[in-house]
């Protein structure tokens, strides 16, 4: 009984996510939503991954995203969400929420307009909500089937409720790169990067880098490390620099 008590000291599920602290700000669309290319009306995604251990430790790790874009010949409307929850000792570490949505015209076949809007609970990071609203100009700068590559900027808003108290509401400016390579023809390479600031006073730099290798025709690995940087962090949560990595089984809708 002990042996076998030792055995399953670690319990590790086929889906696993690995966290160190937790984003305090996710703006990084990184989903192709170029209706000039599209296949097809409708492309979504669902991935979700599961760490759990016992014993000496007792922790678990649970993420969750899902994002769909709907495709018209000059149009796309894009939804998106995620969760991530830690514990360890039975004592909550991270907890985030995060949903946004996006809107992309094309003028041309390179210059688009777009709108983008986010809401993220992240309150042991210092935020019961931050609600982000963007808009502006970007451009198609690759769009072949190698390689996909985006930039955009505009002015924005965001709206700060503390956790340790107060809010504050914010004019930003927004920047955002977006990048895609199909490697070979199940393995694809993601980077994306996107800055807020209020013009000096705080900015927010957050990076996306992933890899997503297809098993079948709905399922693939993901693998995705996030990075958060704030120069001016809440006093609640005085690290500059947020960092989470994940490894989810995805399935194509």
């Amino acid at each position: 009984m002990k042996a076998l008590t030792k055995l399953s000291a670690a319990l590790l599920l086929p889906l696993g996510a690995f966290c160190h602290q937790a984003m305090a700000d996710n703006n990084v669309f990184t989903s192709m939503d170029d209706p000039s290319t599209a296949k097809k009306p409708f492309d979504g995604s669902a991935a979700a991954g599961y760490l759990a251990q016992t014993g000496n430790t007792t922790s678990s790790s649970l993420t969750a995203q899902t994002n769909m874009t709907w495709f018209q010949s000059r149009t796309a409307y894009s939804l998106w969400g995620n969760a991530a929850n830690t514990s360890a000792n039975d004592e909550r570490s991270s907890e985030t929420y995060n949903i946004g949505g996006r809107s992309r015209y094309n003028m041309t076949n390179y210059d688009y307009l777009f709108g983008q809007a986010s809401w993220l609970s992240d309150r042991l990071n210092g935020y019961d909500s931050r609600d982000v609203l963007t808009a502006g100009y970007g451009r198609q700068v690759l769009n072949g089937p190698v390689h996909s590559l985006r930039m955009e900027f505009g002015p924005g808003v965001r709206y700060d409720d503390f956790h340790d108290g107060g809010h504050e509401t914010k004019a930003l400016g927004y920047g955002a790169l977006s990048y895609q390579w199909q490697l070979t023809d199940t393995t694809k390479f993601v980077q994306g990067v996107s800055v807020l600031s209020s013009f000096g006073e705080d900015t927010t730099v957050n990076s996306e880098t992933g890899l997503q290798v297809a098993i079948n025709e709905h399922f693939a690995l993901k693998l995705a490390y996030n990075v958060t940087w704030n120069n001016n962090p809440p006093e609640s949560a005085p690290d500059r620099t947020d960092t989470k990595t994940s490894v989810m089984l995805s399935y194509a809708m």
